[in-house]
C-alpha cells in the first residue's frame, strides 16, 4: 500500500538509474497504450508501479498545491508534486507513443497474429503473477474478479461506432479513453476504436496535428486526476477486492487480445477503409511459420513478466 511517508522515501532513495528504469516501464506503458486491445495500466501493474501511478495521480490535486501555488510559494508546491515519478513514467510513455505509432500501425496490419501473441504472453502471465497481490482469496474476491471478467468481456466484444469529429467529442473521448487507460485490462485504445476515434487520433499522431492532440490530451488530463482519485480511495479501503476486480478486467480482455480471428463483419468508414465489427475467435486453420513464430513470442511475453517479477520481488526483499 503506498502512502505518503512510502512515496517520500521512494522519491529521497531513487537514483538517476532508478528513473531511467522508470521512463523505460514507461515507455513499455505507452507501447501498449497504442495497441487496441492492450492496457498501458496492465503494463504498469506488470511492472509493479500501479498503485505507486494512482497514488501520484491523485496527489496532483492536494489542495495544499493550490494553496502555495496561490501565495506563490513554488517551490513548497513543488515539492508536494510526485514530479520525478510522474516526470519520468511521462517521458516514457510519450516518446513510445510517438517513436511507435507507425510501426505498431503497420505491424498491426500486416502481421496483427504476431503483436497479440507477444500481448497475449504478458497478459496470462500477469493475470498469474498480480494473483499474490491479494493478500486473503475469499468469496468477496472471487465474486469481484468473476464480475470484473464479465463486465471487460462483454465491454471488448462492443461494436465500433461513427462518431463526429466536434472538439467536444474529442474531449470525451479523451476524458473515457484515459480512465479505461488506467484500469488494467480494459484498453484506452479499444475505447477509442468503440467510440470510432482510434484511427482518428492514431493519424493525429503521425501528421503532427497538435490540435486534434492537445484537446484529446486536455480530456485525458481532466479524466485522469479525476478517475484516479476513486481508485487510489478504492485501494485505501478494500485493498484485496479493487485488485480481485482488476484481475477479472485483465482475465476477461484475452477475449480481445487473442491472435487467430475470423471477421464476420465489416463497415466502410468515411476514408473508404474497411473496419471490422463482428469478429470470432478462431484456432490456426494449418501450421505455418507464422503460427510457430507467433507462439514464440507468446512464450517470450509469457517468460518476460516472471522474469520482471523475479527482480521486482528481489527490490522490495
Amino acid at each position: 500500500m503506498i502512502t505518503d511517508k512510502v512515496q517520500e522515501e521512494q522519491v529521497t532513495s531513487r537514483t538517476a538509474k532508478d528513473y531511467l528504469i522508470l521512463a523505460a516501464k514507461g515507455f513499455a506503458m505507452g507501447a501498449a497504450d497504442v495497441v487496441p486491445g492492450v492496457s498501458g495500466g496492465t503494463m504498469a501493474f506488470i511492472l509493479g508501479i500501479y498503485e505507486e501511478l494512482i497514488y501520484s495521480i491523485k496527489n496532483l490535486i492536494n489542495p495544499q498545491i493550490f494553496k502555495n501555488l496561490f501565495s506563490f510559494k513554488l517551490k513548497e508546491a513543488l515539492a508536494l508534486v510526485p514530479w520525478q515519478f510522474l516526470g519520468a513514467l511521462g517521458f516514457g510513455i510519450l516518446l513510445a507513443i510517438f517513436s511507435l505509432a507507425q510501426f505498431l500501425e503497420t505491424a498491426l496490419t500486416n502481421y496483427p497474429s504476431l503483436v497479440w501473441s507477444f500481448f497475449l504472453g504478458l497478459v496470462v502471465a500477469s493475470i498469474i503473477t498480480v494473483t499474490k497481490r491479494v493478500q486473503k482469496w475469499d468469496s468477496a474476491t472471487i465474486t469481484a474478479m468473476v464480475g470484473g471478467t464479465v463486465m471487460a468481456f462483454y465491454i471488448v466484444g462492443m461494436v465500433p461506432v461513427q462518431t463526429p469529429d466536434a472538439a467536444w467529442f474529442l474531449f470525451l473521448s479523451g476524458f473515457i479513453a484515459i480512465c479505461a487507460m488506467i484500469l488494467p485490462g480494459i484498453s484506452g485504445s479499444f475505447i477509442l476504436v468503440l467510440m470510432g476515434k482510434y484511427q482518428y487520433i492514431l493519424s493525429a499522431v503521425n501528421n503532427r496535428d497538435f490540435v486534434t492532440l492537445f484537446i484529446v490530451a486536455a480530456g485525458a488530463a481532466v479524466g485522469l486526476v479525476t478517475f484516479a482519485q476513486l481508485l487510489s480511495w478504492l485501494f485505501k479501503r478494500y485493498h484485496d477486492l479493487t485488485v480481485a476486480l482488476l484481475i477479472g478486467f485483465m482475465i476477461g480482455s484475452l477475449r480481445k487480445i487473442w491472435p487467430w480471428k475470423e471477421t464476420l463483419e465489416t463497415v466502410i468508414d468515411r476514408h473508404g477503409e474497411a473496419i471490422p465489427v463482428v469478429q470470432v475467435n478462431v484456432l490456426p486453420a494449418t501450421w505455418t511459420s507464422e503460427v510457430t513464430l507467433a507462439i514464440i513470442l507468446a512464450l517470450i511475453g509469457f517468460a518476460l513478466v516472471f522474469v520482471l517479477d523475479y527482480f521486482a520481488s528481489r527490490a522490495e526483499a
